[in-house]
């Protein structure tokens, strides 16, 4: 499929089913992006949602891999391994308006356990009965046998095949800077080949992707931002502009 466009985006948008939500102070409710939430309109291409730790981020692109149908420790819509029950039931109260077409290709990209995917890739091959390796869709190479960023890298070269759809949870967790610039050259490549791209991200450099929508995530709800108004990008440019100023205010306040 070639470049996806408004009206042939797989994704079109997200709302919470507010009139469902326990009234209650528990997590995730208790989050200013839960109590503040109104509509998140998906970009055809690239969607980024970023923001300070503790924000919620992952726990909303946990809830929108949920609720079509991922496993929450991530992988393709067929992983159904639970290496610890941590994930919050947000999904419940999501409502997603999907298009009429349809990807091709899925994957929620979930760093911070990305290693138990790659764990049940070998326990599957291990047990398959002579079938193709999953591991062949990765490159062929053990991921667990490859450094971490050259097992993150791997999916996205190797398993990502394009017409597809791809949440991604901070997938700069061990790239390099000079590896993020490469990620964003594949994001762009399965971009031309009809995929569409949720990224949550705490890095400027991925956050750069031509005409992508940025929502940033504070303590008074979300936000739509342009690259030079997040403060990820406003706190970069601050440091390497006058980075003994910075240093001199950091050290003093300690």
């Amino acid at each position: 499929m070639p470049k996806l466009t408004a009206d042939t985006a797989y994704l079109k948008w997200m709302q919470l089913k507010k009139d469902k939500i326990p009234a209650n102070n528990q997590f995730p409710f208790n989050l200013p992006i839960i109590k503040n939430f109104t509509e998140l309109t998906f970009h055809p291409n690239v969607t980024y949602i970023i923001g300070e730790n503790g924000m919620g981020k992952s726990t909303l692109l946990e809830a929108i891999a949920i609720a079509l149908g991922f496993n929450p420790e991530g992988g393709t819509r067929n992983f159904n391994f639970s290496s610890y029950n941590s994930h919050s039931p947000l999904a419940q109260y999501v409502r997603i308006a999907k298009s009429p077409y349809q990807p091709k290709d899925y994957f929620f990209f979930r760093a911070e356990s990305f290693y138990n995917v790659a764990t049940n890739i070998e326990e599957m091959d291990a047990s398959s009965l002579g079938g193709p390796r999953i591991i062949d869709s990765f490159g062929g190479t053990s991921l667990h046998k490859q450094s971490h960023g050259e097992a993150f890298l791997a999916a996205f070269i190797y398993r990502f095949q394009g017409d597809g759809l791809y949440i991604l949870d901070e997938p700069e967790a061990a790239l390099s800077p000079l590896r993020q610039m490469s990620m964003l050259r594949r994001i762009h490549d399965l971009v031309e080949a009809g995929s569409q791209f949720i990224i949550s991200t705490h890095a400027p450099i991925l956050m750069t992707y031509p005409h992508a929508l940025i929502f940033e995530l504070t303590e008074t709800g979300m936000q739509e931002t342009t690259l030079e108004k997040t403060s990820h990008y406003k706190i970069m440019e601050q440091f390497f502009t006058d980075k003994d100023r910075m240093l001199h205010h950091l050290f003093e306040s300690m």
